[in-house]
């Protein structure tokens, strides 16, 4: 694995920027492109997609793993950030790298470059993650003496942003996010996490890793990119 960058449209159509990728490129026939999940979820993913990554370089395949604009080492502001722009940032990199399939992980899926044929693991809802930040909010500010609710900060992120998280969400951002639902884009098939066994990795409290999971999501791909 080794790192890399590609050209990422700057949103309004600005000229590119360099985002950061990793990367196993051995210039092979079959070629993966990882959408990665979003927010927390991809930091919790994040050992787990390596090693898919790492199983599917040892069966031959190309993979690569593109940084979205406004997260992980992204310098872009992810306040001036919209899904669209995580959309065209997955093209460009598929563009870029040459890609002949994508893997989507949980919220990757939502925001999948077009005319790709390949998987999306444990398909989520836009709202359903919303949910789940605003949850977490919640909670926090209850331990810390304070009352919010979910209807309360929804109102007021749709009109001024919120920062759920740890990330600053722009309120266009949380709307359309909300809006977002799995597609069902010609040739993607959902991959269902019950398929891989185990508990979800999402929900750990940690980044984490399971070895038989992701021996389970990298044969998937891997027989269907060879198929």
């Amino acid at each position: 694995m080794k790192p890399d960058t590609y050209p990422c449209p700057l949103p309004g159509g600005g000229a590119a920027a360099r985002e950061y990728a990793l990367t196993f490129d051995h210039g092979r026939k079959g070629r993966v492109l990882i959408a990665p999940a979003l927010f927390d979820e991809g930091h919790k993913l994040r050992r787990f997609t390596a090693e898919v990554m790492r199983r599917l370089d040892g069966a031959g395949i190309d993979c690569f793993l593109p940084d979205l604009p406004g997260l992980n080492e992204s310098e872009q502001d992810l306040a001036l950030i919209e899904p669209e722009d995580w959309r065209m940032a997955l093209e460009a990199a598929a563009r870029h790298f040459e890609v002949t399939h994508v893997l989507a992980l949980r919220g990757g899926g939502l925001v999948l470059p077009g005319k790709l044929g390949g998987w999306h693991y444990a398909p989520v809802k836009g709202a359903s993650l919303l949910k789940t930040m605003l949850r977490a909010r919640i909670i926090a500010a209850r331990e810390t003496g304070r009352e919010e609710s979910i209807d309360a900060l929804t109102e007021h992120g749709l009109a001024m942003g919120l920062e759920l998280a740890g990330y600053s969400l722009s309120g266009e951002m949380l709307r359309q996010l909300g809006e977002l639902i799995p597609g069902k884009q010609p040739g993607i098939t959902a991959i269902e996490h019950d398929l891989l066994g185990g508990g979800p990795l999402w929900l750990r409290a940690e980044s984490d890793e399971d070895r038989a999971q992701a021996d389970a999501l990298a044969a998937i791909v891997a027989i269907g990119v060879d198929a």
